[in-house]
């Protein structure tokens, strides 16, 4: 298996336990008619996504991850929902870190696990009562490898895309957005949103197609198709790496874009990555 990020290519042996898939949110994309005031507001970290089941640390998909052991020792036994993270822009490192099946100790002492829920069935807590509630776990915990992640309120729209633009100056990626009275709600929910400076979404390649020019012996554009089975083009993005060694027919992609068209196609698509089925 192998993932492409920032011009990267990540290789690595698939996992050969896997667990049972975890119940997990996915976020939905802010819209300019959110009511802010629903909603706590934290950054979004471009780490790893990584659930502690209470006894094992697990990808969104059921995939094992091998941390070292004093790195999971300290988790309690109960559910906690986070991202596996170093800081600000290294994503390759994180990845490689992560996705090894035998942990190397000097690299984990640079990954954070940032604990953003820890929801309960028996308790059915709101998202408010959550953030109150992993602070005081992790706090428990007080190990400097595990931090809770801060959630904080802004007043309206306007205030909340300024801090977007101060947060993605200084590197992060974007926001993310819990509705304060929202119950965990398992898959895709507006309960939770995401908040980057561009919007993105997957689909799976259809064609390869060659190009011309300087880009007479590579891969030009890919013809990739959405969920809702339109097709369209993407031609941007790519490095002179993923050039040679494009994706191939069935993977799936994520790209950035602006909107859409009139005719529902995105708007400025651009290539980011390859997908990664186990993460």
């Amino acid at each position: 298996m192998f993932l492409i990020k920032n011009g990267l290519i990540y290789v690595f042996l698939l996992p050969m336990l896997v667990f049972a898939q975890p119940d997990v949110q996915l976020a939905k994309v802010y819209s300019d008619d959110t009511q802010i005031n629903d909603y706590l507001v934290s950054e979004k970290f471009d780490g790893v996504r990584a659930i502690w089941t209470g006894s094992a640390l697990v990808t969104r998909q059921g995939n094992p991850i091998y941390a070292p052991s004093w790195f999971i020792e300290p988790l309690p036994a109960v559910w906690l929902d986070g991202e596996l993270w170093s800081k600000r822009n290294d994503f390759a490192n994180i990845m490689s870190t992560v996705s090894k099946q035998t942990p190397i100790d000097s690299e984990w002492r640079s990954i954070r696990y940032m604990i953003f829920d820890a929801p309960d069935k028996d308790r059915q807590d709101t998202f408010a009562e959550r953030y109150q509630r992993y602070t005081s776990i992790v706090n428990e915990i007080s190990q400097p490898h595990v931090q809770p992640i801060k959630q904080f309120s802004v007043k309206n729209n306007e205030e909340l895309l300024r801090l977007l633009a101060e947060y993605v100056d200084n590197g992060a990626e974007g926001l993310m957005l819990h509705r304060k009275l929202a119950r965990f709600e398992t898959g895709r929910t507006d309960n939770l949103l995401k908040l980057k400076p561009h919007m993105d979404a997957e689909a799976k390649v259809i064609a390869v197609l060659k190009g011309a020019g300087k880009y007479r012996d590579k891969m030009g554009s890919l013809i990739v198709e959405m969920p809702t089975g339109l097709r369209f083009k993407i031609g941007t993005g790519f490095t002179d790496a993923e050039r040679d060694s494009p994706p191939q027919i069935g993977e799936y992609i994520t790209y950035k874009y602006h909107g859409f068209t009139s005719r529902g196609v995105p708007r400025f698509a651009s290539f980011l990555r390859v997908r990664d089925v186990n993460y």
